[in-house]
């Protein structure tokens, strides 16, 4: 398999913004926020689960995952999102392998907000933390997603907390600067990443 480069940070981190970037450069991005949508698609082998466990109220007309329904229960009751995670952890890191091997460019990013809280950290050879500061998470995010305050804070503080992160990154991209300075950052670590997948490939 291709060098894996695991990208994470806390939410209104600007991950999307950094893997968006390397995206442009022609490089595989698994995102595992889309392997969890992959794995609660009608017919997929999570929903009937989480249906079942959570009441057709979890679920919009067509049948799909009402998945602002589900979030708002499970990040207000703790034993309810552990039950979430046993039940889809296993199933979007199967999905997660399998497009992390099917990538085809010189290396791969694996995006992730819980690659440090899960085993999906198993997977990646090189640990990049986006950062910014916590009042600036929290200002982005409810811009972001018309979340309240309480709501985002939640969501934070079921994240691993940021000096915990920090101390667990290779490499810190500090996203609390100006798109341009971004710009430079990922163009410098594109060089490194290509150089450092050839070393491993020789």
């Amino acid at each position: 398999m291709n060098l894996v480069i695991g990208v994470t940070g806390g939410i209104g981190s600007g991950k999307s913004a950094v893997t968006d970037r390397f995206e442009k450069l022609g490089i595989v991005v698994v995102d595992a926020d889309k392997a969890a949508r992959v794995v609660v698609q009608p017919g997929g082998p999570a929903l009937d689960a989480i249906a079942e466990h959570f009441g057709t109220a979890v679920l919009l007309p067509g049948g799909e995952l009402d998945r602002a329904a589900l979030r708002s229960i499970v990040f207000a009751d703790e034993n309810e999102r552990r039950w979430l995670e046993r039940l889809t952890h296993p199933l979007i890191a199967q999905e997660i392998r399998q497009q992390l091997q099917a990538a085809n460019s010189p290396y791969v990013l694996l995006a992730s907000p819980l690659l440090l809280e899960t085993s999906q950290g198993a997977l990646a050879d090189l640990v990049v933390v986006v950062d910014v500061p916590e009042a600036m998470q929290l200002q982005r995010t409810m811009a972001r997603d018309a979340n309240d305050e309480a709501q985002v804070k939640r969501i934070m503080a079921a994240q691993l907390p940021r000096e915990e992160r920090l101390e667990k990154a290779d490499i810190v991209i500090d996203n609390s600067g100006t798109l341009s300075a971004l710009d430079d950052v990922v163009a410098e670590l594109h060089r490194e990443f290509l150089a450092r997948a050839e070393a491993a490939n020789n």
